[in-house]
């Protein structure tokens, strides 16, 4: 079996290290100094607001977090969004991708819990300001023995890992100016970003400058990309993270003040930081807007003058990984099948579980996250349950994801498979909804008209065809968002329970209808879309399974240890 490379090493310690330091300072109150004085989450809407607060709440009781820090959770002001409710990601919906669930950690790490780990250095060594990121990705980094990550500079400072261009496609790369100094390349090296381009193509990348040519032995293997077996040995610097420094985040909030109320949403990255840097140009302004977006255009050109001038410092982190986990077919490889993450991180197989041992080895595994499974159950390798119970004669086939479901009855799962159970809370009454999805369906997927209802796949059949196997009659009335953006999303095929278990029960007979071409009448059900399960969710039942799990987990580990 191929070890690890001396850098990838280096980055494993690196990242271990960070890890401990922070599991030290959980539950503990820190001192002036230590740590972070504000952690701020940002929510798309009050009820999403209310399930973070709530789930704060639950990991400072357990004292997963450390103590002694404020903690708010913002909740953004009405209008246009560009963030969502992580439709490629469904699992997520309901309770954010920042409390996404991590196959590590007693008791397990969320991705909150990760992010305030790799960043546990950074608060000793940052002037005052404030540091953005995002929830679904992960930066692993070594930067050696005695470096530390500096953010000390005027303006704004970005994080930069090696890439290969296709990841730059679909993130923002960074142009550099050339170095004051010639040097030997290291971990750690800062640098002035004479342009930032916002998903470039390629073609931009090459005409921009952006490109190097891989020839350092610190740029160890860059990150593949998923159905891409070749890493090129040409390389971009992408974002990840970036600082603000005090007086610049006035200047941002004083403009805010002065604009009033927006009338459309400004991206922190591309917004920001295509303004910056000497070789920056007011051309950005016009990408991707639409007739609806007037006011956007009019807002980047006053960001523009508002920032043109400040400097973008760049650091550059030559011994980096930089990991997207924000959809289902990415969740899946990195948590199942990507031995070097595994072994950068100490991923586990089943974590905070009670299941079957045969579940998998290093190379491709099941992946198991705070759930108990009966000892006779069968999951695939790569596959991934979470927060869930799954009774003895329930198989899960391979690729396939499933979420907070309560299983006690027959059932083969077949491979490619999304499944999550959502608890919803209509008229006052308790019930119960659940989801189910071929991994590859495409949930965003939007046509405008009900003649074009056939050009949406579910389960890789035409979704007029499973319509008509079901007994639902194409209408308006199918459908709960804009009649205009009609998708799988927004689709009221999912019926409503009374139980947890019934609720799986009605996913698992849609699932053998669309596998057998079985008719199942689901016109005489009340029936609900996503959109509208997340709508009526009931955040606290949610979280009260979970618990159920967590007690019972933690009282049968308790007597295996006696």
């Amino acid at each position: 079996m191929q070890g690890l490379s001396q850098a990838e090493l280096g980055l494993q310690r690196a990242t271990r290290e960070r890890l401990e330091k922070f599991a030290k300072l959980r539950g503990k109150t820190v001192q002036p100094g230590e740590f972070w004085d504000i952690i701020v989450i940002t929510a798309v809407d009050r009820k999403q607001e209310i399930a973070y607060q709530q789930q704060l709440s639950g990991k400072l009781k357990r004292k997963e977090l450390p103590l002694g820090v404020h903690y708010h959770v913002f909740v953004d002001p009405p209008g246009p969004k560009i963030g969502g409710y992580s439709q490629r990601l469904p699992n997520a919906s309901a309770l954010g991708k920042i409390f996404t669930a991590l196959p590590f950690g007693d008791v397990v790490y969320q991705m909150l819990d990760l992010k305030l780990a790799m960043y546990i250095d950074f608060p000793a060594h940052m002037n005052p300001g404030v540091l953005i990121t995002c929830a679904d990705d992960i930066e692993l980094y070594n930067t050696g023995k005695t470096e530390f990550i500096k953010f000390d500079q005027p303006g704004f400072t970005a994080l930069a890992h090696p890439s290969s261009l296709i990841i730059g496609t679909t993130h923002g790369v960074f142009v550099l100016e050339p170095p004051l100094h010639e040097t030997e390349k290291g971990e750690l090296e800062y640098r002035f970003c004479h342009r930032f381009l916002h998903k470039p193509s390629i073609e931009s990348m090459h005409q921009s400058g952006a490109v190097y040519k891989k020839h350092n032995c610190l740029l160890h293997e860059l990150p593949k990309e998923l159905g891409n077996p070749t890493v090129d040995s040409e390389y971009v610097y992408t974002d990840s993270l970036f600082y603000i420094d005090h007086s610049t985040a006035k200047l941002l909030l004083a403009f805010y003040k002065q604009m009033g109320m927006l009338h459309c949403e400004v991206d922190a990255y591309g917004d920001f930081l295509q303004a910056l840097g000497p070789g920056a140009t007011q051309n950005y302004a016009k990408n991707n807007i639409t007739k609806e977006e007037t006011s956007l255009f009019e807002i980047r050109e006053k960001l523009f003058t508002l920032l043109k001038g400040l400097s973008l410092n760049v650091i550059l982190l030559n011994n980096s990984k930089f990991y997207h986990i924000g959809t289902t077919q990415e969740c899946l490889f990195h948590f199942t099948s990507d031995r070097k993450l595994k072994l950068e991180m100490g991923l586990l197989p089943a974590v905070f579980s009670i299941c079957p041992n045969s579940i998998g080895d290093l190379e491709k595994s099941a992946c198991i996250i705070h759930s108990i499974l009966n000892s006779q159950c069968s999951v695939a390798p790569g596959s991934i349950v979470e927060y869930s119970r799954l009774g003895p004669e329930v198989s899960v086939g391979t690729n396939s994801i499933i979420s907070g479901c309560s299983i006690d009855t027959k059932a083969d799962i077949p491979a490619d498979t999304f499944m999550t159970t959502l608890s919803v809370r209509i008229d006052g009454n308790l019930m119960y909804a659940s989801m189910v999805f071929g991994i590859e369906d495409n949930l965003k997927k939007k046509v405008t008209d009900l003649a074009e209802i056939r050009l949406l796949s579910f389960f890789g059949i035409s979704f007029e065809e499973f319509l008509e196997l079901c007994g639902l009659r194409v209408s308006n009335e199918l459908f709960s968002d804009d009649k205009t953006h009609l998708a799988l999303w927004t689709a009221r095929i999912f019926p409503v329970c009374s139980t947890l278990s019934d609720s799986v029960k009605m996913s698992l007979r849609i699932l053998n209808l669309v596998q057998n071409k079985s008719p199942f009448k689901l016109n005489g059900f009340k029936l609900l879309s996503v959109e509208e399960m997340l709508h009526y969710k009931d955040v606290e039942d949610m979280l009260k399974f979970r618990q159920q799990l967590y007690e019972e987990i933690s009282l049968q580990k308790e007597e295996s240890d006696l």
